[in-house]
């Protein structure tokens, strides 16, 4: 599903930004920040959702809970309909909800776009800013042991088990919203400029690489590779 009415906002040719995809448990978002951080441009991650409640009139609780999330009422009509039926008739509130907040955090992205060099985390932004001429687009992934590690680090999951399960849970969330707003697949390493796995750097390695490469690519931006 593509954002047919996405919103129209110039982006300055010279705004470099950096989408950051990443599995659940892989370290994304502070890889994103430490990119970040290096090259000295703003770093945005959850603070699209509440400026996605605002634009989209809907409660931050609700938004926050469908973040990057396949609609729901498209899974259970795939069930009953056991895909026959493309439904395109129908519309419920739940999918007026959730193609606003899609809509609204798409037209956040684009306006921080334009505002001056950033690194976005997730909500297909690298999808939302394909035109975009200065943009470089990662996806980051590791070994599911160790993204168990990280989520138990940082969660109070007791167990490898539920941490594994959660991984496994929230990577299919993210992969069907992902595939369901765009027209490129999660993860495939075609869809994206650079992929790390980040068990085998340091996130301050993998910055210097993403800043080298973005001054190679990018030379008249003034970088330093």
């Amino acid at each position: 599903m593509n954002d047919s009415k996405e919103s129209r906002i110039d982006i300055p040719v010279n705004n470099l930004v950096i989408t950051v995809g990443r599995q659940f448990g892989s370290g994304g978002r502070e890889l994103g920040r430490k990119i970040a951080d290096y090259l000295g441009i703003k770093y945005y991650d959850k603070e699209l959702l509440s400026q996605a409640a605002n634009d989209s009139g809907l409660s931050p609780e609700f938004v926050e809970n469908n973040d990057e999330r396949f609609p729901r009422f498209i899974s259970s009509a795939m069930s009953f309909s056991m895909g026959y039926n493309n439904m395109s008739w129908y519309q419920s509130p739940t999918s007026i909800s959730a193609d606003s907040i899609y809509s609204a955090q798409s037209d956040v992205i684009r306006q921080l776009a334009a505002q001056g060099p950033c690194v976005i985390v997730g909500r297909s932004a690298d999808y939302v800013l394909r035109d975009h001429p200065t943009v470089i687009n990662i996806f980051v992934h590791a070994p599911a042991e160790c993204c168990v590690d990280r989520i138990m680090g940082r969660s109070d999951i007791d167990s490898r088990a539920k941490a594994e399960k959660l991984r496994q849970r929230t990577n299919k969330l993210r992969a069907n919203y992902y595939n369901f707003y765009t027209d490129k697949r999660w993860g495939d390493s075609t869809s994206y400029d650079l992929c790390f796995d980040t068990s085998l750097l340091s996130n301050d390695d993998i910055a210097r690489i993403v800043a080298h490469y973005a001054a190679l690519r990018f030379p008249h931006l003034g970088l330093k590779a």
